[in-house]
């Protein structure tokens, strides 16, 4: 029993050993590891935000462009009291914010404050530095939390706060360009988003793809030690846009068309320069614009793009648009003769009537002195279907496809409304079926690229990690042959030479051209209220250009309103800036 006894005793002794030698390493683990917490980690982690692509013109001037923007941020309790000053004067200088506002910011503030949230890139690099030389100033000093048992030493952050998106150049290319809507993502990054124009056209190209991130040591100011132990991904930012916009060429036009503005006392003045047999805008304005960088409310009317967005009755420059058709039917001969009844011609009841009144016309001068009461006695020999198919085939009642965000599709009569007189008549002249200014651009280029329609395209090409990719538009369709689309560029010449255009008229160049000259609608009548326009071409022995011109509301006194006194004259202009800028060179053999 004794031997029992000795032997049980033995046993327990061991366990109570073996409890105790459990309980003093458990508790050697968990004051180590709580000891631990108390110390600033031996790891730390950077994230390199990926940021959005720029936009910039054909000949590499940035239109916009992000750049990051970062948050300094410091833990009040680890500056030394005795220091405070010194810290407020160096953060200042190298921040460039007056020191009264960092003081103010600061001072009776416990814990992680945020100084500012808004340091610019090359300010962050400068804060950096300083927070290693602060380090070493022994401004910063360990700080005990008593009641979490945890040891601080912070000191001074410089961390990521979000993207800043700026246009260099104000309200340069705008609209068209677009603007953006600032997002917060999960990381609390603010990032940028496009939302109109070329921005929102392309936001899934801009956008940055992929964030940098840096994981390692860290030595005693914070800095992540790099060596081979360090894990490293690299950071994608969005896209290079280029577009087809030249620069001098975009001012200039803005430049021309303010002035004119003013001179005409129009509500707005919209023009583009298309490259014929490319599509590719080389520079498209209007009056309306605006800055990105600080959009106000007065700004609000002009962020909607009138050339793609703005419907309205177009006028006579619809006359070629039916000519043309009628000569791809075989349904005219240029040379006849047509009655024009001096200037009135009633259908179905409807009175039509001319400015300028004629007994007889040949077929194409009643496009040369812009006759109505000749147009639609022509336009009576198309089919209902033909017109229709045709209207549809120049592109019109659909969109373009230029790469703007928002592009409205107009709209013509159907097959059936066609069918009557009275309808066939009114839109062959330019009313009862509306357009844009876009679709009208590109429908007069058919007559100078052969009788072929094209996308018209604002951007050419991607950079993307170091490689380049093509975004010009392939989309080709002959809409007529080419015998009538020549045909249609004599006549529109002859119009310059001797008919409602004379004023675009200039040696040694080839240039024709129609004008349009449109009452405004509103409320079910016609107010007096127009809209002017003049859609041609501009022509060298190596350059075609296609150009267009819409002039909203101009003044009424002294006829200004008629597109002969106001949409041409800016024409004029606009081919004269692109002589001026080599873009067109005079040829003494044309008259």
């Amino acid at each position: 029993m004794s031997e029992y006894y000795r032997k049980s005793k033995i046993v327990f002794i061991f366990l109570l050993l073996t409890f105790s030698l459990s309980i003093l390493v458990i508790r050697f683990i968990y004051l180590t590891i709580k000891k631990s917490e108390n110390f600033p980690n031996l790891y730390a982690s950077e994230r390199n935000t990926a940021i959005r692509g720029s936009i910039k013109s054909f000949d590499n001037f940035t239109l916009s462009s992000s750049k990051k923007l970062y948050k300094a941020v410091v833990n009040t309790y680890t500056i030394d009291p005795d220091k405070k000053e010194l810290f407020i004067k160096l953060f200042s200088i190298y921040s460039g914010i007056d020191p009264k506002i960092v003081k103010r910011r600061i001072e009776g503030k416990r814990g992680s404050v945020v100084i500012s949230y808004k340091i610019a890139s090359k300010n962050a690099v400068y804060l950096k530095e300083l927070a290693k030389k602060l380090y070493y100033l022994k401004v910063f000093r360990e700080y005990e939390d008593k009641k979490r048992h945890k040891i601080y030493r912070e000191g001074l952050d410089i961390l990521e706060s979000g993207e800043k998106r700026e246009y260099r150049y104000k309200d340069l290319f705008t609209p068209f360009i677009g603007y953006i809507n600032k997002q917060d993502d999960m990381g609390g990054f603010t990032r940028n988003e496009g939302i109109k124009g070329i921005e929102k056209y392309y936001d899934e190209y801009l956008k940055p793809i992929q964030n940098g991130f840096l994981y390692g040591k860290r030595d005693i100011v914070n800095n992540i030690i790099f060596n081979r132990s360090s894990k490293v991904r690299a950071r994608i930012d969005g896209g290079e846009l280029y577009l087809n916009i030249k620069m001098r060429l975009q001012k200039s036009l803005e430049y021309i068309l303010d002035k004119m503005k003013e001179e005409l006392r129009a509500k707005e003045i919209v023009a583009a320069v298309m490259d014929s047999e490319s599509g590719k805008i080389l520079a498209i304005a209007t009056t309306k614009r605006f800055n990105p960088n600080h959009i106000t409310k007065k700004d609000y009317s002009a962020l909607n793009i009138t050339a793609s967005e703005y419907l309205y009755e177009p006028g006579s420059v619809m006359k070629p648009i039916t000519f043309a058709l009628l000569l791809k039917e075989g349904k005219v001969n240029p040379l006849e003769m047509i009655d024009l009844f001096n200037g009135i011609y009633k259908i179905e009841g409807y009175v039509i009537k001319d400015d300028h009144k004629f007994k007889k016309l040949s077929a194409e001068d009643i496009i040369v002195h812009s006759s109505n009461v000749g147009i639609s006695i022509l336009s009576q020999r198309l089919k209902a279907i033909d017109f229709f198919q045709g209207l549809i085939d120049f592109g019109f009642s659909k969109r373009s496809g230029i790469d703007l965000y928002y592009e409205k599709h107009g709209r013509i009569p159907s097959v059936t409304k066609m069918q009557n007189e009275v309808y066939k008549a009114t839109v062959a002249y330019g009313y009862g079926l509306e357009v844009t200014f876009i679709q009208l651009l590109r429908a007069y280029n058919v007559f100078n690229n052969k009788g072929i329609l094209i996308k018209p395209s604002l951007a050419n090409r991607l950079l993307f990690n170091n490689k380049t990719f093509s975004l010009l538009h392939s989309d080709k369709k002959r809409v007529i042959p080419e015998s009538v689309a020549d045909k249609m560029r004599e006549i529109l010449i002859k119009t310059v030479n001797e008919g409602t255009g004379k004023r675009a008229k200039i040696e040694g160049l080839e240039i024709g051209g129609k004008t349009g000259t449109a009452h405004i609608a509103s409320y079910g009548e016609y107010k007096d209220r127009y809209n002017s326009s003049f859609f041609g071409f501009a022509n060298d022995k190596n350059h075609k250009y296609t150009i267009g011109v819409l002039v909203r509301e101009p003044k009424v006194e002294n006829y200004t309103y008629f597109a002969s006194k106001s949409a041409v004259p800016v024409f004029r202009k606009v081919v004269e800036e692109l002589l001026n800028e080599g873009l067109l060179v005079k040829n003494s053999d044309l008259k």
